[in-house]
């Protein structure tokens, strides 16, 4: 049974870095910005948002596979099963305060006076 170093900051979510780069693209822009690259960094963080969801999920088929693995004996390294489970686990908090934040700035929107 060999065990492999883990390091979280070495975890890599791409639907971290997509939204990070798009925020970090709009705010070197500055106001230079038109009405159509406004639609297209929407587009953008949308579909940075989708792929946050999509891997979301994807931990958490990994995290359930590990333990029916281990459930089943075909593993015998609990350390593998920790791993996917705390994955899952971050990736799924992080996913669920990025949508409060981004509901909370909705509601926000919604009920400003024009």
């Amino acid at each position: 049974m060999s065990v492999t170093p883990v390091s979280i900051y070495d975890v890599d979510f791409p639907g971290l870095t997509g939204i990070q780069s798009t925020y970090n693209t709009k705010q070197t822009e500055g106001n230079n910005e038109t009405k159509g690259t406004g639609m297209a960094s929407f587009d953008t963080i949308l579909s940075a948002a989708v792929d946050m969801y999509k891997e979301a999920d994807a931990l958490q088929k990994n995290a359930e596979e590990a333990e029916i693995s281990f459930a089943l004996g075909y593993t015998d390294s609990i350390h593998d099963l920790a791993v996917a489970q705390q994955k899952a686990n971050i990736s799924l908090q992080y996913t669920v305060k990025v949508t409060n934040a981004v509901v909370s700035a909705y509601k926000e929107l919604m009920n400003m006076q024009i």
